[in-house]
């Protein structure tokens, strides 16, 4: 191997971060050609993980470095929401046995490259494509220590949870992740609420914050917050709330 090639690879390893994953594209820009990727996994230096991207040989490569190296070599609008975000925040009412999935959002990425995709995570990757909340509002970095990714806020990653509800979690455990919410910030919720594009979402919180009470409620201004015309049903046969023009289930009337 040439001195210039070697020194090359050498470079690359200096700017490794555990669990974080090399993107052919992005490689290409440090002036690491396709062919000579391929020379560094037959040296063994890389491995490959799927087409366009690789690992330092060795390393194991986890959920949260993909995505990271998705935010800051792939430049890709994604980022940790919705329960994967609560849970990162630890404010996940409680663990949820069996959970086996990981949640990223987007505004305009309809599905991530297929080797994430393709790749054997401990939990599966569900991913939504959605512009139901103002893009770059209520998003905030957490830190895994050798990186740092972007993750939606407490507030917005609660939104997103009732977004997904019923489908993905069910509005009774949302109300009960709600329970251990009592400090989210109101200012970032009121532009939260007022931008977005979900009636049903806004108006499900709406009656959640009235129901628990919250020290932070009194704080928003509903009048600023469209809440549409029309009645919005969740589930057939529940209870009607008249205040929000919502028929709600049972179970989480009686909460």
């Amino acid at each position: 191997m040439s001195i210039n090639i070697e020194q090359k690879i050498k470079n690359l390893l200096k700017l490794h971060r555990q669990g974080v994953p090399f993107l052919a594209q992005w490689m290409v820009a440090q002036e690491i050609s396709p062919q000579l990727q391929e020379r560094y996994v037959k040296g063994g230096w890389l491995e490959s993980i799927g087409h366009g991207a690789y690992k330092k040989f060795s390393d194991e490569v986890s959920w949260l470095g993909a995505v990271y190296a998705l935010q800051s070599q792939a430049h890709l609008n994604i980022y940790v929401g919705a329960l994967t975000a609560l849970s990162l925040h630890g404010r996940e009412h409680y663990l949820r046995f069996g959970e086996s999935a990981s949640y990223t959002f987007s505004s305009n990425l309809r599905k991530p490259p297929s080797w994430f995709v393709k790749h054997p995570w401990e939990t599966k990757n569900v991913h939504i494509c959605t512009k139901f909340l103002p893009n770059n509002v209520g998003l905030t970095n957490y830190s895994e220590g050798h990186f740092d990714v972007q993750v939606a806020s407490l507030e917005r990653a609660f939104l997103e949870c009732l977004y997904l509800a019923p489908s993905y979690i069910s509005y009774v455990e949302c109300y009960q992740i709600f329970e251990g919410l009592g400090n989210l910030r109101p200012d970032l919720l009121q532009q939260l609420l007022e931008n977005c594009g979900s009636v049903r979402v806004k108006r499900l919180f709406l009656y959640m914050s009235q129901k628990m009470q919250h020290s932070w409620s009194p704080f928003l201004d509903v009048s600023g917050i469209t809440l549409g015309k029309g009645t919005r049903s969740l589930e057939k046969g529940g209870v009607y709330v008249p205040e929000f023009n919502l028929m709600i289930p049972k179970d989480l009337f009686e909460l």
